[in-house]
């Protein structure tokens, strides 16, 4: 454990040498790129959910002729491309480094729903990672769906996701914020299809928010949460998440996460560290293969994970490859 410790002091050294660095740069950048308030929703339902996609849609419109006007001409054809007509946002924020939750598939109807959440590096200006990931996930999910049975994936971008470098990306603080956010879009999702099976997927820092949510006084109303190129949860084991869902786990084997110290330390009054490896036989999560992939492999069309992800969301248990 001292090891471990030492090895976990030494990344947040180098993680604060690193911001230093990249701080006095930042303050120099140019103020934010203006973007209008959030569309006003209210209570969204199966049958107002067109009228939000729009709503949403006409918002992404009016934030990038702000960006255009602004001369931030990369992000102005980010945010054009999100106001098409094709696109499905449940929630839309073009505002700092973005919040979105776009939608594919038919959510009203479908019984699967899964809903992504990503890890660090994540944001509107970085987004096509995590909108391909949905989309290859969504095809899988319906490449094998039975006859009948409906899919819906979310790629939830609900939070202001850590740089990979940097002391935000060793503590929970970000996760912490971020969790009651992820609680009230669950029960939204619900909102809107009280039958539809809910599952997490939860990718690298993500995991540390799908985390924080599930153990918090309200938990999670969601069948299954998935862990995958994870950190840790911040708790030892998965029965500290004090939830009723099913705790899945799975790393690729060339995922350099592994070689993260899974623990945590007092530094400086802070806890750095996300406590137990959950693929580790101790955590108690079912750990599923995950192939020989690296950290952003794992829903890669083809491939070991994306198939038993699939199979989770699915509810096909008896079926997902164990590593």
């Amino acid at each position: 454990m001292r090891i471990r410790a030492g090895r976990l002091r030494r990344t947040l050294v180098a993680a604060g040498v690193a911001a230093a660095v990249v701080i006095p740069v930042s303050g120099a950048a140019r103020p934010e790129i203006p973007a209008p308030a959030p569309a006003s929703l209210g209570r969204v339902t199966a049958a107002t959910l067109p009228e939000a996609y729009g709503a949403n849609r006409a918002n992404a419109t009016e934030a990038a002729a702000l960006a255009e006007g602004y001369g931030a001409a990369e992000r102005a054809a980010t945010l054009r491309e999100m106001a098409s007509p094709a696109r499905q946002f449940l929630a839309f924020d073009g505002r700092g480094t973005g919040r979105t939750a776009e939608v594919f598939g038919d959510l009203a109807g479908a019984d699967r729903v899964a809903v992504l959440v990503p890890g660090s590096d994540t944001s509107l200006d970085a987004y096509d990672r995590l909108r391909s990931g949905a989309r290859t996930l969504h095809a899988e999910l319906a490449r094998h769906a039975g006859p009948g049975h409906r899919t819906a994936v979310v790629a939830w971008l609900g939070y202001e996701t850590p740089g990979t470098v940097s002391p935000a990306v060793l503590t929970t603080g970000r996760a912490d914020g971020a969790a009651p956010a992820l609680r009230s879009f669950v029960a939204g999702l619900h909102g809107i299809n009280a039958h539809a099976r809910v599952s997490l997927l939860c990718h690298s820092y993500g995991s540390v928010v799908c985390g924080s949510a599930a153990s918090g006084p309200r938990g999670l109303d969601v069948a299954d949460i998935v862990l995958y190129g994870s950190p840790g949860t911040g708790v030892d084991k998965a029965a500290d998440l004090h939830t009723r869902a099913r705790i899945w786990a799975g790393r690729g084997a060339g995922d350099w996460i592994a070689d993260v110290p899974h623990t945590s330390a007092d530094v400086f009054g802070t806890t750095v560290g996300f406590g137990t490896d959950p693929v580790a036989k101790g955590f108690g999560a079912r750990v599923f293969a995950a192939g020989d992939g690296g950290h952003s492999d794992y829903l890669k069309p083809g491939s070991v994970p994306l198939g038993n992800l699939a199979r989770i969301v699915r509810g096909d248990t008896s079926e997902v490859g164990h590593a």
